[in-house]
């Protein structure tokens, strides 16, 4: 008989599990794959959005989006284009229910577990296919699933210590393979992070805006020092490479802010003539609070050993 066996809500950087659905299944066979579905969200954020890990008579299905992964277990038969449905309808839902801030705050296992109740009316529907009402986006799914399949994992993958080393969603091209360079993704951005994100954009533009008007002075003095140009320019440009290491990550990318920020202040030192303390003093603390933000948009790590 093809059915739905379980299925679980779970955070992709870390694997923390946010919700599952009640089982009662306790054959060897269900026991074993609650193993992958231990080892498989301990490698979310290195895997593609869409997989599916075929372990004999059963196959684990997952989808992942805006940092949640959503994973099911169902019997070899289940049709692949009914599970997926099934694993979009699961995220339909969350993200209605739960906004971002509370599932990138959420710090205990199964702080959502409420989300059960949804989850068993939906799979007791998605068991009983005759009655299924929603059938509307089967055919999309289906159109979906073969222009994009979903990345088959082996489980010779799945039990090597370095299988998902150099796998990335954002290499993934729908074609069932996935290629061997390393990407490496930061922690979900934060409000602080955006604003210093702002605020430095800020810093750049006025830097930028006075540097012009430097050059449109020197044009019409000689006198002027051509070096304050240069200082307004060297501004702007730390003041986006500040942004650019908040959003991606690169190699020394702390000792590149600290040396940024470096930059920063030498320029403001040299422009000390031209700024007031006050307009010295926002330029100076926006670099810090930048440096200090991109310091702690760490790279994703490893996952805990949670019990899925």
């Amino acid at each position: 008989m093809s059915m739905i066996l379980s299925a679980s809500v779970v955070r992709v950087r870390d694997g923390l599990p946010l919700s599952a659905s009640t089982d009662y299944d306790q054959s060897t066979g269900v026991q074993e794959c609650r193993k992958y579905f231990k080892m498989l969200s301990k490698k979310l954020s290195q895997l593609p959005d869409r997989c599916t890990l075929k372990t004999g008579l059963y196959n684990i299905n997952f989808i992942s989006s805006l940092g949640v992964s959503y994973m099911m277990l169902c019997t070899e038969n289940y049709p692949s284009v009914l599970a997926f449905c099934f694993l979009d309808e699961l995220q339909k839902e969350f993200i209605t229910t739960y906004n971002m801030m509370k599932t990138n705050t959420a710090v205990r296992p199964y702080c959502f577990i409420e989300f059960d109740n949804f989850i068993q009316r939906t799979k007791q529907r998605y068991n009983n296919t005759r009655s299924l009402s929603t059938k509307m986006n089967l055919a999309d799914m289906q159109t979906e699933i073969k222009l994009r399949p979903p990345y088959q994992i082996s489980l010779s993958e799945l039990g090597s210590a370095n299988g998902f080393a150099h796998l990335s969603a954002a290499e993934y091209k729908g074609t069932g393979k996935i290629s061997a360079a390393p990407h490496q993704r930061l922690e979900p951005v934060t409000l602080p992070g955006i604003v210093s994100f702002v605020l430095s954009l800020l810093c750049g533009a006025l830097n930028l805006i006075r540097g012009f008007h430097a050059i449109e002075s020197l044009l019409q003095n000689e006198g002027e020092d051509f070096s304050y140009v240069i200082a307004f320019f060297l501004g702007t440009a730390a003041c986006l490479y500040q942004c650019y290491l908040f959003v991606y990550y690169t190699g020394w990318r702390n000792a590149k802010s600290f040396l940024t920020f470096g930059l920063i202040c030498l320029c403001n030192m040299y422009l000390y003539e031209l700024r007031n303390l006050w307009q010295l003093f926002f330029h100076v603390t926006v670099g810090a609070f930048s440096t200090l933000q991109i310091r702690l948009r760490r790279p994703q790590g490893k996952s805990p050993d949670y019990n899925v």
